[in-house]
Order: structure tokens, then C-alpha cells, then sequence
């Protein structure tokens, strides 16, 4: 028996922003990405077998929240951070796919490319082939205290 069950859709989220602090600024990449009113619970990385993608729902404010997430923050000006998910989906519906996460010091794209190299491994290790890549990504250029999120959130 498990606490929520196995999960059947997932969506992507990202966001970023800046703040008070850190702490704030990535609280308020959470509200940017949609999902700041939650309790995130950080998973690691499999995607459930046969998961349906879909557009992000209306989450109650509160609610527990399985998510697998990167995030990048700093107080550094003028520095560029980003954070990024891949969501590697398998050919076979019967096996799960792998979730991999990225934070850097550099562009979304750039760390979005790191993300899918990490899937594309995870699958070569396996023995796997996908069928599919998705990704979310997020980048800010720090003004004072700046963050970044990219997440996967699994969901019943």
C-alpha cells in the first residue's frame, strides 16, 4: 500500500523570478511556475508506467505534491542561472520512464541539452529505447537575489 498510490498523468512546470532573499525569490519561482501554494514532495526519478501527459490542473493550496525538481538560486548580479527537467518516455507503455533534473550557471538551453543527455544515458543503461523526450526549463539573469525551477510533478 502506498500514500498515494501510483500515480497515472504527470505535467511539467518552470518558472523563475527574483526576491527578498533567496528563500524568496525561489518561492516565488514555485508561484511563477504554478505551483506555490503546495507542499512539494521531492521525488526521485521514474516516471510510473503508462503515465498520460497532461496540461497542469488546479491545485488546491496545500495539497501534497510529488515532484521530481531542480533549482538553481544566487545573489550573484548579472548572473545567469537555470534549472531544468527531461521526461524520457519509453516505447513500451509497460515500463516506466526516467526523470532527470539539471541546475547550472549558464542558459536554459544549455542545461536543457545537459537534461536530455542525462535521459538518453539512463535509457542506453537500461536497455531501453524512448519514444519521447519532454522538457521544461527556466533561466533568469540575477538582478539581486534570483531562482529558477523546472519540475515533473506526478499525479492521480
Amino acid at each position: 500500500m502506498t500514500l498515494f498510490g501510483l500515480p497515472d498523468k504527470y505535467f511539467l512546470v518552470s518558472g523563475h523570478s527574483e526576491g527578498e532573499t533567496l528563500l524568496n525569490a525561489f518561492d516565488n519561482a514555485l508561484l511563477n511556475a504554478g505551483i506555490g501554494n503546495t507542499n512539494l514532495i521531492r521525488l526521485s526519478s521514474i516516471l510510473p508506467p503508462a503515465a498520460a501527459l497532461i496540461q497542469p490542473p488546479q491545485i488546491p493550496a496545500g495539497s501534497l505534491v510529488p515532484v521530481a525538481y531542480a533549482f538553481e538560486w544566487s545573489d550573484e548580479p548579472g548572473l545567469e542561472i537555470a534549472a531544468a527537467v527531461a521526461c524520457g518516455v519509453p516505447h513500451d507503455p509497460a515500463l516506466p520512464g526516467v526523470i532527470m533534473e539539471h541546475h547550472t550557471f549558464s542558459s536554459a538551453e544549455h542545461c536543457r541539452e545537459i537534461c536530455v543527455g542525462k535521459v538518453e544515458a539512463a535509457f542506453r543503461h537500461r536497455g531501453w529505447t524512448w519514444k519521447d523526450i519532454k522538457t521544461a526549463s527556466a533561466s533568469h539573469v540575477v538582478q539581486s537575489a534570483g531562482a529558477v525551477f523546472a519540475g515533473v510533478v506526478l499525479w492521480k
